[in-house]
């Protein structure tokens, strides 16, 4: 196995993003890089698993077996995930939070198969962040009072003395800006790694250097995974404030 089928060239530069071709738009160059052709493909990925895991579900049996097992063993997982750190909140964010952690994980084991993981771009980690963050102030606006969070801004001090207000702006702005940052720079720098390896060792010794892959792709990728969707959850469900959530009915029979 080579360093990766879209990471090739120079040991210094092969872990940096590769423009594959370009083309012109209103005069402007625009360029597809191995970043968009590895999204592209994780995409793929996910889309045929979809694809089977309906048509399994659709022949659901009422003892799992085989690839449906699979697919409830997933969602179950997910679920409990989401449940346990949101508590009644849970409910609304299911399918969100389990598109990321799926899209996110399947980026970063991507790197194992000999693609540039996806999150090691910027470029894709600040939009999840941004996405995050969003949500976060909708869920804050839909569920809080504006005096409340008006309050919230400027403390500890007594909302007529606004002298926190700028710090605790900065705060909130910092938030997309760390979410990213941490997921981007983990994986970026588990790429470098094994670009500098696949670079210094032999023809012979990097056949397949299976111990770094599971530590810097599997292991890692994991925990990166598993921290940026904890601190979605957590900055989600600090939003609600005190405000109870109301219990969906669950469906009659």
């Amino acid at each position: 196995m080579t360093s990766g089928i879209l990471l090739s060239g120079d040991v210094t530069e092969s872990f940096m993003v590769k423009g594959i071709f370009k083309y012109t738009v209103f005069g402007q160059e625009v360029w597809i890089t191995t970043t968009h052709v590895c999204i592209l493909i994780v995409m793929l990925i996910l889309m045929v698993f979809a694809l089977f895991a309906n048509r399994a579900m659709k022949k659901a049996q009422e003892v799992p077996k085989g690839f449906q097992n699979v697919v409830e063993m997933i969602v179950e997982k997910l679920d409990g995930m989401v449940s346990s750190s949101m508590g009644d909140k849970a409910s609304g964010w299911l399918n969100y939070i389990g598109t990321i952690f799926i899209f996110i994980l399947i980026s970063n084991f991507s790197g194992i198969f000999g693609l540039r993981p996806p999150t090691a771009d910027y470029g894709v980690t600040l939009p999840l962040g941004i996405l995050t963050f969003c949500l976060v102030h909708i869920t804050q606006f839909r569920t809080t009072k504006p005096l409340t969070i008006w309050k919230d801004m400027c403390s500890p001090l007594p909302a007529w003395f606004p002298l926190w207000l700028p710090i605790n702006i900065i705060s909130e702005i910092a938030v997309p800006i760390s979410l990213s940052l941490r997921l981007f720079a983990n994986v970026l720098s588990g790429t470098i790694m094994m670009a500098l390896v696949y670079g210094l060792l032999s023809w012979i010794a990097t056949a397949w250097p299976g111990a770094l892959h599971v530590y810097f792709d599997l292991f890692s990728g994991a925990i990166q995974t598993y921290v940026f969707c904890m601190l979605t959850m957590t900055y989600i469900g600090n939003a609600y404030g005190d405000k109870p959530v109301k219990a969906k009915k669950s469906a009659q029979a």
